[in-house]
Order: C-alpha cells, then sequence, then structure tokens
C-alpha cells in the first residue's frame, strides 16, 4: 500500500497498531481489523467461558470480573485512550444508582447518559468532519447508554413503583435491588456485548452468569414462573449447531460485502454528473441496489456479536414449536423478515430489534402523549447529531402514519383471493423497499447538502406521498389509544417480555411497529 493508505489507516485509529501490516496487506482500514479481531477473539472466548468457566466450575464473581476484564481489553485494544470516556460514563452511572435518591434515578441516569453521549458525538462530528465511519468508540457508548438507561427505568420500576402501576413486561424485568459494582461493570462492559452489543436486560444477563437462565426461560415458558419443576436439573441445551448456522450467514454476507458493496458506492447517488444525465427511473433504481448492497456490513456484525453470545451459552429463548432449542434471545435482526418486508412496519420490526426495545422500554411506553414522535427523536439523538439521521427519522414518522392508514384502508380489498393477494404483496413489497431506501439514504449520507441533492434528484416524491396519504385518511383511521402500545415498538418486546409464556416466543413476531 501506498503512503496515502497508511495515513489514511492511522488518522481514523486511535487503538492499537499491531495489526496495521495486516491491514496494509488486506486493503481494509486497521480500526475495521482491530474490531474484527476483538470479535473472532471474543468468539473463542466465549467457548472457553462457557465449557471451561461455567457456573457448574466457576462462582459468579469469577465470571463477572473474566467478563469485565476482557471487555476493558478490547475495547483499550480497538480505542485507546478514547476507551476512557466509555469507562467513566460507567462509573459516574454507577454513582448516580448508589448514591441518587432512587425515585429520580432514572432521570438522573437518563440525563447524564445521553448528555455524555451526545457531547461525544458532537466531538465526533469535528474528528472525523462527516468521514466515512466504520468503528470509532462512540459504538460502544451507545450501546453502555442503552444498557445504563435500561437498568435505571427497570430499578425505578422495581424499587419505587406498586405492582399494579406496571405493565406485564415491566413486572417481570423489574429489579428489587440495586446491583454491586462488580455486577454494575459486568453488565455494561462484558466482552459479548461491549464492542457492537446488543443490549440485554439486566435480570437475564444475571441469570446467565449465575447459571438460571436456561431453567429461568424454560419455567418461564411452561408458565410456572415461581415452581421448581425439575428445570433446574434440565441439560444445557448445544449452542453449537446455532453458532454455525450464524458463522456461515457471517461469510455470506462478508463475500456479499467484497464482491457486491464496494461496487455500489452510496455516494455515487448524489454524484452531479449521474444526478443532472441520468434518467429518473435510472436514478431510483441506482439507489435501490445501493440500499439493498448496503445492509449486509450490518448483517454481519450483528450476526457475528450474536454468535459470540450464544458461544457462551448466552442468548436462550426457549424451546420452538418443533420442541428444537431456540437461541434468539439477544438476535438483532431478521434477515429474512427484512428483505421479504411488505410493509413499513414490517421492516422496521426485524430491523436491529434490541434498539427497539429499548426505546420501547424508556420512552414509547412511558412518554404521556407524541410517543411516536418522541421515540423518533429519542433514536435520532442516540444515533449522534448528523444531521442525516434527523432528516431519516423526521421523514419516518409521516411514512409510518401513511403505510399504517393506507393498510388499513386499502389490503382488505386485496384479501378475496390468492392471485390478488398475492399482487398486493409484490405492490407492497416493492413500496416499502423503494420507501425504505428513500429514507435511510440521509443516514448514510450524513450531510445537509447530499441529502439535500438526493431528496431534489428525487422530487421530494415519498415526503409528498407520504403526507398526502397521511392527511387524507387521518379522519378516516384515527388511531385508537388502547391499540397505539401495541401499534408501535413492541413486535419483539412483546415477544421476549410480556409475559412468563410471551417470553419464550420468537423475537420476529411481527405484530407492532417499533422504530429504529
Amino acid at each position: 500500500m501506498g503512503e496515502r493508505a497508511d495515513t489514511a489507516f492511522n488518522i481514523n485509529t486511535t487503538g492499537s497498531k499491531w495489526l496495521l501490516p495486516v491491514s496494509e496487506h488486506l486493503g481494509f482500514p486497521l480500526d475495521q481489523v482491530n474490531f474484527l479481531a476483538c470479535q473472532l477473539f471474543a468468539l473463542a472466548a466465549a467457548f472457553w467461558f462457557r465449557l471451561y468457566l461455567s457456573p457448574n466450575h466457576a462462582n459468579p464473581l469469577v465470571r463477572h470480573a473474566v467478563a469485565t476484564l476482557l471487555g476493558i481489553a478490547f475495547l483499550i485494544f480497538c480505542f485507546g485512550w478514547y476507551s476512557a470516556h466509555i469507562l467513566t460514563v460507567v462509573v459516574a452511572s454507577y454513582l448516580i444508582i448508589v448514591q441518587a435518591d432512587i425515585n429520580n434515578v432514572h432521570r438522573y441516569s437518563m440525563v447524564m447518559a445521553m448528555g455524555y453521549l451526545t457531547m461525544c458525538q458532537v466531538s465526533r462530528v469535528f474528528i472525523f468532519n462527516y468521514g466515512i465511519l466504520s468503528t470509532d468508540f462512540s459504538g460502544p457508548l451507545m450501546i453502555v447508554t442503552q444498557k445504563i438507561t435500561t437498568l435505571a427505568f427497570q430499578l425505578h420500576d422495581g424499587m419505587c413503583k406498586k405492582s399494579e402501576q406496571l405493565t406485564s413486561e415491566q413486572k417481570l424485568l423489574a429489579v428489587n435491588v440495586r446491583p454491586s459494582l462488580i455486577e454494575y461493570l459486568s453488565y455494561n462492559l462484558n466482552f459479548l456485548s461491549i464492542l457492537v452489543g446488543p443490549c440485554s436486560n439486566y435480570k437475564d444477563y444475571i441469570d446467565f452468569i449465575e447459571g438460571r437462565h436456561i431453567s429461568s426461560r424454560l419455567r418461564q415458558q411452561s408458565g410456572t414462573c415461581n415452581g421448581q419443576n425439575g428445570y433446574d436439573k434440565t441439560l444445557e441445551p448445544s449452542p453449537l449447531n446455532t453458532v454455525c448456522r450464524k458463522l456461515l450467514v457471517c461469510g455470506g454476507c462478508m463475500l456479499f460485502f467484497l464482491t457486491v458493496t464496494r461496487s455500489l458506492p452510496i455516494t455515487y447517488n448524489v454524484d452531479p454528473h449521474f444526478v443532472s444525465n441520468t434518467p429518473f427511473l435510472t436514478r431510483l433504481t441506482y439507489a435501490f441496489f445501493s440500499i439493498q448492497a448496503a445492509r449486509p456490513k450490518f448483517y454481519f456484525a450483528w450476526t457475528l456479536a450474536d454468535a459470540v453470545n450464544n458461544a457462551a451459552g448466552y442468548g436462550f429463548l426457549g424451546m420452538d414449536e418443533n420442541g428444537k432449542p431456540s437461541w434468539g434471545l439477544m438476535c438483532n435482526l431478521n434477515i429474512v423478515g427484512i428483505e421479504t418486508a411488505t410493509s413499513f412496519k414490517t421492516f422496521i420490526d426485524n430491523w436491529n430489534i434490541r434498539t427497539g426495545i429499548w426505546l420501547k422500554t424508556v420512552c414509547y411506553d412511558r412518554a404521556p402523549k407524541h410517543r411516536l414522535a418522541l421515540t423518533f427523536i429519542l433514536s435520532a439523538l442516540w444515533h449522534g447529531v448528523y444531521p442525516g439521521y434527523y432528516f431519516t427519522f423526521i421523514t419516518a414518522i409521516p411514512i409510518t402514519i401513511a403505510a399504517r392508514n393506507v393498510r388499513k384502508s386499502v389490503r382488505h380489498c386485496f384479501l378475496g383471493s390468492r392471485g390478488s393477494k398475492l399482487a398486493y404483496d409484490i405492490l407492497t413489497w416493492a413500496a416499502t423497499q423503494l420507501a425504505i431506501c428513500y429514507t435511510v439514504m440521509p443516514f448514510l449520507l450524513l450531510a445537509v447538502e447530499p441529502t439535500l441533492v438526493y431528496y431534489r434528484s428525487m422530487y421530494f416524491h415519498v415526503h409528498i406521498i407520504s403526507i398526502l396519504a397521511a392527511i387524507a385518511l387521518h379522519q378516516k383511521h384515527k388511531p385508537r389509544e388502547p391499540s397505539a402500545t401495541t401499534e408501535t415498538f413492541s413486535s419483539a418486546s412483546s415477544s421476549l417480555s410480556s409475559s412468563c409464556s410471551a417470553q419464550c416466543q420468537l423475537v420476529h413476531s411481527n405484530n407492532n411497529d417499533k422504530v429504529d
């Protein structure tokens, strides 16, 4: 590689330079190489953790300590001194947990964690100057923010609220005792999820560390949440087949990235010559395929993270309808559901599932009004301060409302025969994928100018159509308040935690809307 490439690799890297020769040989930025090396090491360590540091061989304190120390080592290796940001916010949050008034601990934790994240996101804009981002310290900080706020709200639920004030899922996940320092550090910094997540519930993680994860899930699935019915003696199912299957998916995503994604750059959508000299349908087609090609990198990162958790024995969801173990608790996406989605709602239900559950837990279920708008705004703020994020999430609001109203108004007209239903599904699949493409393009372009160039080249057609549809159908289909909770942000969460039996349903049920 030439001097220019070397310089580029070093500018965006704050972590270890040990793998710089590998980075230069492969032609990938060093931060990406460091990230992948840590995740592969985490995969091997996860198998070791399950087999040699299982609850039968090591006490919970040892498991907590090892998980924490490995997580901190990964942070330092990938981000160098920038890892101090993540450690600082975790320690500050713990001080709030143990010192603050328990009636306000959720508010203080939310303000502190989101405020610190936003401050770091602002500095990130200046550090990278709208560069093409890959793996900087803000990623783990975003995951830690989710965990801090999730635990704070669940602790407030368990220690401040009466049982009748909580929903069924809030009762199930409420935390009644302040965590110890090692438990808090392990939950936030464990090597299984420190780099790319996903965020899990505190009680699930503690059950995993203390060896109750499998038996607890089986009791919940049977509907006997408090009884002792022999599940404690059940042999732990092996996650090996599931891990191998997910690693095959990762391999396919990596191959797709190397062969297809690089040939369809997102920035070409706003290339001046392309925009001014290419017909609208050609531009629309290229936008569609370039967005499709951008997804596998997310599929790769989230599926690998899921496999790491499963390899450690974490993520058991219950037994599926065929009596086989399901390891979908930590699953962050459903690729088939994403690629075949026939509605905006269904697409979002299957994308970044655990973040959708977090948004529902800390915002949507608790906001007194304007829940949809507030949740979209929180999602944008959590992602960062790049203007493109706000274009994406603000655009998603009228699209979500319009899609919901159109579905209620039109879908029943096509259910009379298989042929009409098939035609409806094909049409709505195309409309959904194009709407997603239009909505998320600013998320990848980041800045205001290229976003406006793109939207002008598309004649703002999705904005116009969705706003007109939302207005025209508003009076005909006013949303009812009782169904609003089940209309947004609860498909994955309902499957996981609405009741003892519902906890063990698959996370990919598409009953409701959620947002990320």
